[in-house]
């Protein structure tokens, strides 16, 4: 289970300022006595678009999450399969801005570190937002079958009040178990993480249900025939109040039941609202992170904001993306370690993540995807400022930004194309059943793009004399060769 890889690179943050540092007079023009003339100014406005971009992302995330929220009610008040359609579209709208908001991540920034300070551990709430692979058995009624079996159904420790056996036993059909804001704080504690119960793969379990359609054997609806090109079939009836309420093959159908499933959908919602909140306010203007973060008083300060920037860039691309959420899962040809396995979304988690680190290097957030037909035409808090391209050729590093550019376009190329692929009918788990044929060469070429990639912006760090490669890309981040997609982690 891979909540999030833990802030291992900021460690070496602090000791970013006392790489090359010289006199500065911290007034613009260039700084110490390295040999990049730093523009004090103009280092500024890079991390000013920075901001920029993490507040509107943010704030996109939360505008989406709301009307998450408000399809869900729908749903729980009126549990049709229209209404169920329409809340897993909400779903899909709502991960389009936060997935490019994850570069922002891995710098005791407000979505990983509370304080902001990496020195006394993570403690943010982005394992209550996006952690995977979850914990079904423990939150509703789950099916063996395919790769989810017995190994997949123990929890090692969690802080729910489950009694064992867990399957049979989850929250949802535990009636003396209070679903609140509290029950769901209490995940991420087993060694195995299988106690992941909140956030939002909690809520696509709950609208999906289980994807394990290798041979058909272990949908959740297994009246309905289904294919390989689709997700979870979750019906609405697991959400109706009355004689109509399902719960699976040989599982109490009660109608309390049913109402717990609604309650936790809405809970499990507004919690996630309220995490996205935090974090968003952490970014606008006048907040105590933002100012820290973009007021800078030498270049040398400005340097070490620069790094943070690229430490997000860096471990989101080979570790996080390349390492833990593709190659694992196509190493071992495991639809449960696909990032977002119930819904068949993960091409857009790769998409997105993607994204995510080229906004970050052009200083460009151009919205988001509100009708999911690949074109962002929600375009209200889109930013287009001075990035890191318009700092590196203003220093005269213009080889070093060409080069990140090509590796860009190259990762594109490859994500364009897992994209392309699940429209057509073949999704990220289908594409990586046999993880050397043809069908999977998009994901690894993007694997494998994505690990070239790091090593340019590994490149930048180096030529702004900012940090080394290892100050952006831990090696220890994954336990993946992502220069070999194919061996398995």
């Amino acid at each position: 289970m891979r909540s999030s890889i833990p802030l291992l690179l900021l460690a070496s943050l602090s000791l970013v300022t006392a790489v090359n540092c010289g006199d500065d007079t911290g007034t613009g023009g260039s700084g110490g006595s390295t040999g990049v003339a730093h523009d004090l100014d103009k280092l500024r406005q890079v991390l000013e678009t920075n901001a920029n971009m993490a507040f509107a992302g943010y704030s996109d995330a939360v505008t989406t999450a709301k009307q998450l929220q408000t399809a869900i009610d729908t749903l729980v008040a009126s549990p049709t399969e229209e209404n169920l359609a329409a809340a897993k579209r909400a779903w899909r709208v709502a991960r389009e801005p936060y997935l490019q908001t994850e570069v922002f991540r891995f710098r005791a920034s407000p979505i990983d570190d509370s304080n902001y300070n990496a020195a006394d551990g993570e403690d943010g709430p982005e394992g209550a937002l996006n952690a995977w692979p979850l914990g079904e058995a423990l939150i509703d009624y789950v099916k063996e079958g395919t790769d989810f079996g017995a190994d997949q159904l123990e929890v090692t420790s969690h802080e729910t009040g489950v009694s064992d056996p867990i399957p049979p036993n989850n929250i949802i059909n535990s009636t003396a178990i209070t679903i609140d804001d509290s029950l769901l704080a209490s995940s991420v504690t087993a060694e195995d993480e299988r106690d992941v119960i909140a956030g939002y793969h909690a809520i696509e379990f709950l609208l999906w249900g289980q994807d394990l359609n290798a041979d058909g054997s272990a949908d959740t609806k297994t009246s309905r025939e289904t294919g390989l090109d689709t997700g979870g079939h979750r019906p609405a009836t697991d959400f109706a109040v009355d004689a109509t309420c399902t719960s699976g093959t040989g599982v109490s159908s009660s109608t309390e039941i049913c109402q717990r499933r609604g309650q936790y959908l809405k809970v499990a919602t507004t919690k996630l609202i309220a995490e996205l909140e935090s974090v968003r306010d952490g970014w606008a203007p006048g907040a105590s992170y933002r100012t820290a973060f973009t007021t800078v008083d030498s270049v040398d300060a400005g340097k070490a904001k620069l790094l943070e920037i690229l430490v997000g860039m860096g471990t989101l691309s080979e570790g996080e993306l390349a390492g833990e959420r593709m190659q694992i899962a196509l190493s071992a040809n495991s639809q449960e370690d696909e990032h977002s396995c119930f819904s068949d979304n993960t091409h857009r988690d790769i998409v997105l993540d993607a994204r995510g680190i080229s906004n970050a290097y052009f200083g460009v957030y151009a919205g988001y995807d509100g009708d999911l037909d690949g074109t962002d035409d929600v375009t209200t808090n889109a930013v287009n400022g001075y990035g890191f391209d318009d700092y590196l050729r203003d220093l005269g590093l213009t080889d070093v930004a060409a080069n990140m550019e090509s590796a860009l376009a190259t990762t594109k190329s490859g994500y364009d194309a897992i994209d392309a692929s699940a429209r057509a009918g073949t999704p990220f788990d289908v594409m990586i059943m046999n993880a050397g044929g043809d069908a999977a060469k998009p994901a690894r070429d993007t694997i494998v793009a994505l690990n070239a990639q790091s090593a340019q912006i590994a490149n930048i760090a180096v030529a702004l004399e900012v940090g080394t490669p290892d100050d952006v890309v831990d090696p220890d981040a994954s336990e993946c060769d992502t220069t070999d997609p194919t061996k398995e982690c």
